[in-house]
């Protein structure tokens, strides 16, 4: 009988490979749950440190996400859908998450505003994200277009890498640059 029960069981299936290509929306939500998770962090956080951090990690990663948004996917959507309203939405909600990224980015952790500033962009990142999310929202309109979203998916995982790389050139410079204006504070 013991033998019988292990082959009803349903044969487990091979660990997902990382290097499996993902469609746009996979990427695009993976993107939304790695920022969620740093301003959940941010929230707990004590230390100035620990919070500039944080917030760097943020505003790099919103940056990247939002441009491979407005440069690859959300021209594709609305080439697809057609709609306008989702389209121009999502285009004003990043301006808005654009303007506070740069109040964040020059500012520092000492800031009497800049947990407010975090605070705020989270707020309005997790509405963004909702808009984008919800049944009816721009990812289940993808969905149910003619985008070819692995396709899609690729694009945005090669622009992602480009920017990243980039960034990450120029992180050192921007914390040199921000040490420099933090010894003449103390001054």
């Amino acid at each position: 009988m013991p033998a019988k029960k292990a082959a009803q069981q349903p044969a487990r299936k091979p660990p997902k490979r990382t290097t499996a290509p993902r469609d746009a929306i996979a990427l695009l939500k993976a993107d939304h749950r790695e920022v969620e998770g740093w301003f959940a962090q941010f929230e707990k956080a004590k230390a100035t440190g620990r919070k500039q951090e944080l917030a760097d990690k943020i505003c790099n990663a919103l940056k990247t996400h939002t441009t491979i948004e407005e440069e690859i996917f959300y021209p594709a959507f609305f080439e697809a859908t057609e709609n306008k309203e989702l389209h121009h939405e999502a285009e004003i909600e990043h301006e808005g998450a654009k303007r506070l990224i740069a109040e964040i980015e020059g500012s520092d952790a000492a800031d009497d505003y800049f947990d407010a500033r975090v605070t705020v962009l989270s707020e309005l990142i997790k509405h963004h994200v909702n808009e984008e999310e919800q049944p009816g929202g721009m990812f289940a309109e993808a969905r149910e277009s003619d985008m070819d979203l692995r396709e899609l998916g690729q694009q945005l995982k090669l622009r992602k890498a480009e920017l990243m790389k980039r960034s990450g050139e120029a992180e050192p410079a921007r914390r040199g640059m921000i040490s420099k204006l933090l010894r003449s504070r103390a001054k």
